[in-house]
């Protein structure tokens, strides 16, 4: 086949397939069917699986065309998939602080924060199931980006780190349940342009969400992102596989999801869909009967109590996440009590003077998205000029789309893509998620839906004051922008029309790519 761009599109295909052919057990080792018997009888081993924002719906299992994800895909449809979960902050620091202790960031203190301090006092149930005898570990990115030295931590909180699954299991006593934490840097930027558009993905395929330009440069942003999150989807694999081959596989609690979501302008550091909305399967084959997709909503800070209740351990009375053992074994979603999820963030980049944070509240059923903004005066992206981190509106990650966006300011067409990315934002947010799925369209000041907002604010209230949140009491607080921002770097303006011209893109024409500039028609 001499046409470059479709033995590359063949060759992902093929690799797909053969991954899915591991995944469904094709030569297993008669050693995990001898171990099985003795393994189903003692505490579960649990593996989680976390990205680096990556985003609901990319994966295959959720009907994206162009991502290929065979394992997260092949331990949904076996197990347990979940199409309603939620991060608790989009954050990463936060997100991690909140899923290891099970409580949201605002009850974490300093941990409420990216870049900061994740103060020991706070139960992490990784600490609870090591005092339970429980091998625990971790590989790359656990709790982070921050400081956990000055929290009191000798180890990340996440577990002591090994090089990978070999090394950590190579550390593990004969017999002894086991948690391990794999956390991959991926999809986090900086990516490789035209990595994706070289594995044969197709750029028309590509579903742009409406936030976002439908250009060809945005595509290919997207497309870059994509083999990211294949390559954690690959590199998962091979994990699930090792699992197989030591006879470990049936009874291991495997996790797969993400921190927060996907890195472009309106979704991370978002509480919209697409910063908080996340991909999450559970696999365990001792203990889930049988193939079930769970549409209730539940919040990542539900899988500390889940791992623990599974484990045989009390689960923490200061716990806030509710155990979703009895959901995923006895597929009891008609019993689940929990219509609503609750959403927030605080500081995310240094990127505004003084340090200051954005503050945001947020409340999300079936049918609404209720976001209370406490500082509207502050821009919600950053500052248009730098501060400390980042660059200009330092909040979004910096990507050809992000520099797009901003090149569009007061010269928009239809859709104002620059004012859904950068404008302040009023105090109060509501939208319709089942007519405005991209959460595009305000409707708190619309005289029809006055009574659903105040029904929603006035929940959301309650829930703040039940949890502790400062802002119930003092919403103008300043307790998280005096909390320590630990880095200095790139702390300068970048050049938005030399990072535009610089940025080429590739498509496949016959057999040879051809090279085109964001700049052309």
């Amino acid at each position: 086949m001499k046409n470059t761009y479709y033995r590359r599109y063949f060759k992902r295909h093929i690799i797909r397939i053969f991954l899915l052919v591991g995944m469904l057990g094709f030569g297993q080792t008669n050693r995990e069917t001898t171990d099985n018997s003795i393994e189903k009888n003692r505490p579960p081993n649990i593996v989680f699986l976390i990205a680096d924002d990556w985003s609901y719906p990319h994966a295959g299992v959720y009907g994206d065309k162009v991502v290929q994800t065979p394992t997260f895909d092949f331990l949904a449809r076996e197990g347990v998939l979940f199409t309603n979960a939620y991060c608790a902050a989009p954050s990463c620091s936060p997100s991690r602080a909140s899923i290891l202790t099970s409580r949201y960031p605002h009850q974490l203190e300093s941990a409420g924060n990216l870049w900061s301090v994740f103060p020991d006092k706070f139960k992490n149930w990784v600490s609870i199931l090591e005092d339970a005898g429980y091998h625990t570990g971790k590989s790359r990115k656990g709790w982070g980006p921050g400081n956990y030295q000055k929290g009191g931590y000798t180890n990340n909180p996440a577990g002591k780190d090994y090089l990978d699954f070999d090394a950590f299991l190579e550390d593990r006593k004969q017999g002894q349940p086991f948690f391990y934490w794999f956390g991959s840097q991926d999809p986090h930027r900086v990516y490789e342009t035209n990595s994706g558009v070289k594995t044969g993905m197709d750029s028309d395929q590509i579903e742009v969400p409406d936030f976002l330009p439908n250009t060809d440069c945005v595509r290919n942003d997207i497309m870059d992102y994509f083999y990211e999150v294949e390559r954690f989807d690959r590199e998962s694999g091979n994990i699930v596989r090792k699992l197989k081959d030591a006879g470990l596989f049936n009874n291991t609690i495997i996790v797969m999801t993400s921190d927060n979501g996907m890195p472009f302008p309106r979704a991370k550091a978002n509480l919209y869909d697409y910063g908080t909305r996340m991909p999450l399967a559970i696999y365990w084959k001792n203990g889930i009967a049988e193939p079930i997709q769970i549409e209730s909503f539940v919040n990542l800070i539900d899988l500390g109590s889940t791992f623990l209740e599974a484990a045989g351990q009390e689960i923490p009375k200061e716990f806030e996440g509710k155990s979703l053992l009895g959901l995923i074994k006895e597929n009891t979603e008609a019993d689940w009590k929990r219509e609503e999820v609750f959403l927030e963030r605080e500081r995310h980049a240094n990127v505004r003077k003084g340090n200051l944070s954005y503050p945001s509240r947020a409340i999300r059923t079936k049918d609404f998205l209720f976001i209370w903004n406490f500082e509207p005066s502050r821009w919600p992206a950053g500052s248009p000029q730098v501060h400390q981190s980042v660059g200009q509106y330092g909040d979004i990650d910096n990507s050809i789309t992000k520099f797009l966006i901003m090149d569009m300011q007061d010269s928009s067409p239809g859709v104002d893509y620059f004012n859904l990315a950068f404008a302040k934002r009023p105090s109060e947010e509501l939208y319709d998620v089942i007519n405005d799925p991209y959460n595009m369209h305000n409707l708190a000041d619309k005289p029809d839906f006055r009574e659903t907002k105040n029904a929603l604010k006035k929940q959301l209230q309650i829930w703040m004051e039940g949890t502790g949140d400062l802002r119930a009491s003092l919403p103008k607080t300043t307790y998280w922008d005096e909390v320590l921002y630990t880095p200095n770097y790139q702390m300068q303006n970048f050049d938005l029309q030399e990072e535009i011209e610089s940025y080429y893109y590739l498509k496949p024409s016959g057999s040879k790519w051809v090279e085109f500039n964001c700049k052309q028609p």
